[in-house]
């Protein structure tokens, strides 16, 4: 059965959080000198040189009403990359635990837990990429603390079957981390609705891919309110910056054009697959619920430099595992798809 409190680190739940500035004042004032900024402004704006809410309250709220979660059980970080870690430095003991990863999938889990002197078991996932359920359950040993599995998958594209990781859920009493960060491009839905159903779930999403929002390094998980705390906890006092605060408040006012956003990049990234089908030195294409496609190809690092050439940069995955041949493609511009695509057939 899961229980919270026998997974978290020890020194995790004696350690007092830094309180800030802005954590020990409430309410309403016209002076703040409390926090050693500097009270004349900035080059910039003079709001620039106050601290930024350590808690992005006003964030959370306007994300609380798109996703439909109340905002105790959201956690902001500076990327879902220190979520990520965070997760590790939260639930996972060094030296000592150790977390399954499911390749070939986003490098950052095993990147994050070497960081943190975490050992990692890898469970390949099939040659569709799903799941290995039974390599997952022979896997799983007493100090195993977190199943990371990304849903739809990167490198892959697909998304992972909703049975199969319900029967994870089910079955394992750690952290399961759903990393739903290509969620808006896919036709599953997202396992956000589920989390009542859940105590052992993490969600991740992001502001970087179907948002746009990259350069302001915003990610979102979603979990239990107890899973929350902890991660606040941990987290430094100010870590998602004002502007990015700023901003992201304002494209989260503009969801019809995101959406609009989404329908032109799934009809390009159908297109795409569509004519690329076309190309003799395709020799495969799989499935995506993703911005991208994993295209397998004659000789794909002679493809991938003679593009690299033409000025077309796209990411050469023929080196990890199960990936074998394989170029990962984003869906760019209608245009930029134009160009891909005439340069593939006037070279191949």
């Amino acid at each position: 059965m899961f229980d919270l409190n026998k997974l978290v680190r020890e020194n995790i739940k004696d350690m007092v959080p830094y309180s800030s500035a802005r954590d020990e004042f409430h309410g309403e004032a016209k002076i703040f000198i409390d926090a050693n900024e500097n009270s004349l402004g900035s080059p910039l704006i003079k709001w620039y040189n106050r601290y930024p809410d350590p808690h992005q309250q006003k964030l959370k709220e306007k994300i609380s009403a798109i996703k439909g979660i109340a905002p105790e059980h959201i956690f902001l970080g500076n990327g879902s990359d220190e979520a990520i870690d965070i997760l590790f430095r939260a639930f996972c003991e060094p030296g000592r635990d150790n977390v399954i990863v499911c390749p070939p999938t986003y490098g950052m889990y095993e990147v994050s837990a070497r960081i943190n002197n975490i050992a990692v078991k890898k469970v390949q996932l099939t040659p569709n990429f799903q799941l290995n359920l039974e390599g997952l359950e022979e896997a799983i040993d007493p100090f195993t603390k977190i199943i990371w599995l990304c849903s739809p998958n990167n490198p892959s594209g697909n998304a992972l079957y909703r049975e199969d990781i319900e029967m994870v859920l089910n079955n394992f009493d750690g952290i399961v981390v759903i990393d739903e960060a290509y969620i808006n491009f896919s036709r599953q839905r997202s396992f956000i609705p589920d989390l009542i159903d859940y105590p052992n779930l993490v969600i991740l999403q992001t502001l970087s891919k179907a948002w746009g929002l990259a350069a302001l390094r915003v990610g979102m998980a979603f979990s239990s309110a107890g899973i929350i705390d902890i991660m606040n906890k941990i987290k430094p006092p100010y870590n998602i910056n004002e502007p990015s605060q700023e901003l992201a408040s304002q494209a989260l006012d503009e969801v019809e054009q995101v959406n609009d956003m989404i329908r032109i990049i799934v009809s390009e990234r159908n297109r795409l697959e569509t004519e690329l089908k076309t190309i003799l030195i395709i020799e495969k294409i799989y499935p995506s619920d993703a911005n991208f496609l994993l295209v397998k190809v004659d000789q794909a690092r002679k493809v991938y430099e003679y593009l690299l050439e033409k000025g077309i940069v796209v990411r050469d995955r023929s080196t990890t595992p199960g990936c074998t041949g394989c170029l990962r493609i984003t869906v760019g511009t209608p245009k930029e798809n134009d160009i891909l695509l005439s340069a593939l057939r006037a070279g191949f």
